[in-house]
């Protein structure tokens, strides 16, 4: 019976001529690549090589099987090609929605180890909060959500989160080694409604309320106005290692965000979806180590 390996090296080697070549393209050893041979002479019990100084060349009945091979491998080939297609993980579009601050670390990283691993596999990237990622993974506008929570709560149904990491929370402000009750009377820098309330928590626990005097929620603008002397503010880690000014000084609180991907429905997920878990939390093991 014709074996599906031996035909592959059968067709190398009528393609490159040579049995070092066709073991090259193989990633097999040459003594393997004349093992493959034999056994396929065997099995037609047709002699399919000679022997040529230090070459080989095909007989006639070589040449057949050989243009034979080549049109089974291909096919064989394009079957598997139009069947991983089929299942997204080759020829697919994964959507994911993640903050600013893990959109530019831990995301592109892990797109460009997908790239290397899956060229066939694109992502479209949004910029969302988790509250609004969440939301839209629930609608099916996304495939997964890399967000992050301050503790850890009930998960809502139908939602299944990964644990990526923890990231640590800083305070930003002119002097190093600053802690968060040497500002209960400094103006703060603060972000959207539910970051506030974030800062309100850690302050409350320091004996304090902040007074937020401005509001951004940009990573850039927040350390410039922190350098500008218009206030304190937090950040976490990972906005640090996205932007980080120099005349700053981030100390951290003793506070941390754990960082999430998230996906909704019944398991098993997708292909595709399972392969940007993976790549989101190797890239992630090491960013958030």
């Amino acid at each position: 019976m014709l074996n599906l390996v031996h035909l592959k090296v059968l067709a190398a080697v009528a393609r490159h001529g040579s049995v070092t070549e066709a073991a090259r393209e193989l990633h097999y050893s040459q003594p393997s690549v004349s093992h493959h041979l034999a056994r396929l002479e065997t099995a037609t019990g047709a002699r399919l090589v000679q022997r040529i100084g230090r070459g080989i060349r095909l007989t006639p009945e070589g040449r057949l099987l050989a243009h034979r091979a080549a049109e089974i491998v291909g096919r064989v080939d394009a079957a598997a090609t139009e069947l991983a297609a089929q299942v997204g993980l080759q020829a697919g579009l994964v959507r994911v929605a993640a903050n600013a601050s893990t959109l530019a670390t831990i995301v592109p990283r892990a797109a460009a180890a997908l790239a290397a691993a899956h060229p066939g596999l694109r992502l479209s990237l949004v910029d969302e909060h988790p509250v609004e990622a969440l939301r839209l993974l629930r609608h099916g506008e996304i495939d997964v959500a890399v967000v992050f929570s301050h503790a850890d709560g009930p998960v809502e149904e139908g939602f299944r989160l990964r644990h990526l990491g923890d990231d640590p929370v800083h305070l930003i402000s002119r002097e190093a080694g600053d802690r968060l009750e040497d500002h209960r009377d400094s103006g703060w820098i603060g972000g959207c409604p539910r970051c506030q309330e974030e800062l309100g928590a850690m302050c409350a626990q320091s004996g304090f309320s902040p007074r937020v005097a401005s509001l951004s929620d940009d990573m850039v603008v927040v350390q410039s106005l922190v350098a500008a002397g218009a206030g304190v503010a937090i950040l976490p880690g990972l906005a640090l290692q996205a932007h980080r000014r120099a005349d700053v000084h981030a100390t951290e609180t003793g506070f941390s965000r754990r960082i999430h991907a998230a996906t909704y429905g019944e398991p098993p997920d997708p292909p595709a979806v399972a392969a940007v878990l993976a790549a989101l939390a190797e890239v992630a093991a090491g960013v958030l180590a």
